[in-house]
């Protein structure tokens, strides 16, 4: 054998065990994918479900690794059946010694997304046992079945069908999924207004409790789709275009996003243009390997409006309440990748010179793109009479649904008996009382509490006498809700008067300011929780009167929503420290 022979088959074998190594950390890479999952669905709903959604996506790894284990791996990669299935076996078991351990964990954790999909879609409704059994169900049969058509040497892959990275495989599947159960579930309690014969006149937002938290998913997401994408990669020219089309198009779709909502809702749509990031990934994920930085761009630019489309679809046509976008993103933009790669293959991508897959735009003509439709459209079939057979199955028996009550409530605490995911901590963003500006609607005319009559002083900061019938002990409590920004200056105020004492409590008021146009992810909101604070003080020698004008002429603005003032008899104070009671209890707060 020749130097050059060896050096040949040296470099060969080196290369070999690079890649099997990138093999195994892109696998890594998408397994960390699931923390972006949780970030992204947590940040885009409630927080009184935040515990129940990650939950629910650690266990869909967790249940689906067992299911992998038992029959899931060998019907995606068995000996293959009539082109259908991979023959059931135990091999993990059995022949452990012979094992293929890097292609059980990379198909585990593409096996885990396809489940983790349909979370979003079905949050904050579903009954956490129902979920356990549907993401079970996904994991054992629907995706490796699917899957060994394209990967395991099924019909698909012997026809010609190209989803490098699971456009068609895992994103439409689980989309289809998305959609169905998102369909049967029924949409949150309050998400449409519907008039007397049932019809739907109005659609609601209901805005995601931290968009941080999504945008870090988002992020987590994104950095994990390089291993999503490239891991299969064979030689690092390969991988190095993989990576350029998993850039240029997600960013590409957020563009084009950005762009659009901001010409039809009037400012940059945030949880949107998160949304169209994921889309532009899920889009390019079958024809990474196959398109060049031009079909990307475009395939990118498609996806960036189908996401808005498909939000917009769920929401004002079918009327599926989807919280996080998953069929937008996922079942959609799965299509459309899928089609992509009968598009926009061509022969220049490197690794692409022999596989004679070339799209309709590069002079394909329609084979590749007529394969493409095909296995696109036997996926959907699969995916949706399966799981619509395992939707129904589940509803008969243990329901899919949580009561009304417990929806209310949040499944934090009735599903899994958690008070709150953020215990010790206040969910509040106070800055926004610092910027808060009211619109035409609530202006009254004058910000001069002097210049003001006494209705327009009373419309701003109403107050309210409670139970007045009671017997007046000349002890009075008296509750002020503000805004956060002015409370220096209240308490400055009420410093002056001789009040010394006061109890200050952050609070959340709910308010509607119509003619604000503020929309989130295409719909209108139209009551917003506005951060405030809370004043209680205690006053016996000090006038109630003279307290309550303090209070209004600091408050005022000239604008509803100013404040508001409560009043109330006090039967009975003690001093807990010396034992005073009533007035004498007061003596050192006045």
């Amino acid at each position: 054998m020749t130097e050059d022979a060896i050096l040949t088959i040296a470099k060969e074998a080196s290369s070999s065990t690079v890649f099997g190594v990138w093999f195994l950390i892109g696998a890594a890479l998408v397994f960390w994918m699931q923390a972006g999952f949780a970030m992204v669905e947590a940040g885009f709903t409630r927080a009184k479900n935040t515990g129940n959604i990650l939950m629910k996506n650690l266990m869909d790894f967790c249940i689906g690794t067992v299911m992998f284990i038992l029959i899931g791996f060998s019907l995606l990669l068995g000996e293959d059946y009539m082109g259908f299935i991979g023959k059931p076996g135990f091999d993990i078991f059995s022949a452990y010694h012979n094992f293929d351990f890097s292609n059980f964990v990379f198909n585990l954790v593409f096996c885990a997304t396809t489940a983790t999909i349909v979370s979003g879609a079905m949050a904050e409704r579903t009954k956490f046992l129902s979920y356990c059994v549907y993401s079970g169900v996904i994991s054992a049969l629907i995706y490796p079945i699917e899957a060994h058509w394209v990967w395991g040497g099924g019909w698909l892959a012997q026809m010609g069908f190209h989803d490098f990275a699971g456009s068609a495989a895992i994103h439409s599947v689980g989309g289809v999924c998305a959609l169905i159960g998102a369909w049967m579930l029924g949409p949150r309690i309050g998400k449409f207004t519907k008039d007397s014969s049932g019809k739907i006149t109005k659609v609601n937002a209901f805005p995601g409790h931290s968009l941080p938290l999504g945008c870090l998913g988002c992020f987590i997401l994104w950095l994990g789709w390089y291993g999503f994408n490239g891991a299969a990669a064979t030689t690092l020219e390969q991988l190095g275009s993989i990576f350029l089309t998993t850039t240029v198009a997600p960013a590409v779709a957020t563009v084009v996003c950005m762009v659009f909502t901001w010409i039809h809702y009037g400012k940059p749509d945030v949880s949107m243009c998160l949304n169209a990031s994921l889309a532009g990934l899920v889009a390019i994920t079958a024809p990474c390997d196959v398109a060049d930085c031009f079909g990307s761009i475009i395939i990118g630019a498609v996806a960036g409006l189908l996401v808005c489309f498909g939000v917009w679809f769920c929401d004002y046509v079918i009327h599926v309440d989807d919280p996080v976008g998953a069929v937008a993103v996922h079942m959609l933009n799965g299509f459309w990748g899928t089609i992509a790669v009968g598009l926009f293959a061509t022969p220049s991508a490197p690794g692409n010179e022999e596989t004679g897959i070339v799209g309709l735009f590069y002079g394909g003509g329609f084979h590749t793109l007529g394969i493409q439709l095909i296995g696109l459209g036997s996926i959907i079939i699969w995916t949706t009479i399966t799981i619509t057979l395992a939707f129904v199955l589940i509803k008969a028996t243990i329901g899919l649904r949580v009561s009304e009550e417990e929806e209310i409530v949040g499944l934090d605490v009735k599903e899994h008996g958690l008070n709150s995911a953020y215990a010790g901590f206040s969910i509040m963003d106070i800055s926004n009382t610092l910027t808060m500006t009211a619109n035409e609607n609530t202006d009254l005319g004058t910000d001069s509490y002097e210049n003001a009559s006494e209705v327009v002083r009373t419309a701003a900061i109403p107050v309210v006498h409670a139970n007045e019938g009671d017997v007046d002990t000349g002890m009075h409590k008296v509750v002020i809700i503000c805004r956060l920004a002015r409370f220096d200056a209240l308490k400055k105020a009420l410093n002056g008067l001789g009040v010394t004492g006061m109890t200050m409590t952050q609070v959340m008021g709910c308010g509607i300011q119509r003619g604000s146009n503020e929309h989130y992810r295409g719909a209108v909101v139209d009551s917003t929780l506005i951060p405030k604070v809370k004043v209680e003080v205690i006053l016996s020698s000090i006038p109630v009167d003279k307290v309550i004008e303090t209070a209004k002429k600091v408050l005022y603005t000239g604008h509803i929503g100013d404040g508001k003032i409560f009043v109330y008899n006090v039967q009975h104070v003690v001093k807990v420290r010396t034992g005073e009671e009533d007035v004498a209890a007061l003596a050192d707060v006045e």
